[in-house]
């Protein structure tokens, strides 16, 4: 990708079927995430899933995802990899992670389904317990990704469990232990087993990047906002979670600011 291409990012946010909150608050999110790519200087154009992304990713440098169901389908993630491969830069939030979800028998509960842009992306969303305040471990503070956080810092969000894809070639930033109380009844039931968990049996990578190619992928599961009509469009509570009808937590935290500046910075060449 030449260095000389003008600095533009793509930004896909929103849920499935197409309009649907899909529980997050994408409007919010868009919002707050074109807010700081204008503060960046980088040009956006935006899009609700990933249709269209052929037709942009060749004017883009940096890719942004917030989505909560849509995902790139096998075609779409040829495209993606060939322009990762050539210099192309994606930073994927939150429930990017997830996507197609199946019914289980005896359950109201879905399962996501694994297909190729887990692979592509290097991470597979498996569940998380109701919203908690927790501590972020940064494990590479020499990376320009981490730049500014420190060693640490306390965060109120989902803890998400997901389950690296290729260890191997994930380079880890950002860990939690979510602690011992931090369960979540989908393992050993949709899932035989929670392969989240780092080897120390406590740890979770929740922030990674990895290289596709000359360009590359940076993943954090950090970013849940929800809004009163999302909170009341809920099929069905989790007694457990008392979090308020509006949470931006994450959004309104300095660290995840910091973070996302770096990212954006580190995907627009600048």
């Amino acid at each position: 990708m030449p260095s000389s291409q003008p600095k533009r990012a793509h930004l896909i946010a929103g849920g499935f079927p197409p309009g649907a909150m899909a529980g997050h608050d994408h409007d919010y999110a868009r919002l707050k995430l074109l807010a700081l790519l204008a503060k960046c200087e980088v040009a956006a154009s935006v899009a609700n899933d990933f249709a269209d992304l052929e037709k942009w990713l060749p004017v883009s440098r940096l890719l942004i995802t917030y989505v909560a169901g849509p995902y790139p389908d096998a075609a779409q993630c040829r495209a993606l990899r060939q322009w990762l491969e050539a210099g192309g830069h994606w930073l994927a939030l939150h429930g990017t992670s997830g996507g197609r979800a199946e019914r289980v028998e005896g359950t109201r509960q879905r399962r996501t389904v694994k297909s190729e842009h887990h692979a592509l992306l290097g991470s597979f969303f498996l569940t998380h317990p109701p919203i908690r305040e927790f501590r972020v471990e940064v494990r590479d503070a020499a990376s320009p990704l981490t730049q500014g956080l420190g060693s640490s810092f306390v965060v109120e969000d989902e803890p998400y469990f997901i389950e690296l894809q290729d260890p191997g070639t994930t380079h880890i930033l950002l860990t939690a232990e979510f602690g011992p109380d931090a369960v979540a009844p989908a393992i050993g039931t949709l899932y035989p087993a929670d392969t989240s968990l780092l080897p120390d049996g406590r740890t979770r990578v929740i922030g990674y990047s990895r290289d596709v190619g000359a360009g590359g992928v940076a993943y954090f599961a950090l970013g849940h906002c929800h809004n009163p009509a999302i909170r009341a469009a809920r099929a069905f509570a989790d007694p457990a979670d008392t979090t308020p009808d509006t949470f931006r937590a994450p959004w309104e935290t300095a660290a995840f600011t910091q973070l996302l500046r770096n990212a954006i910075l580190w995907g627009s060449g600048h």
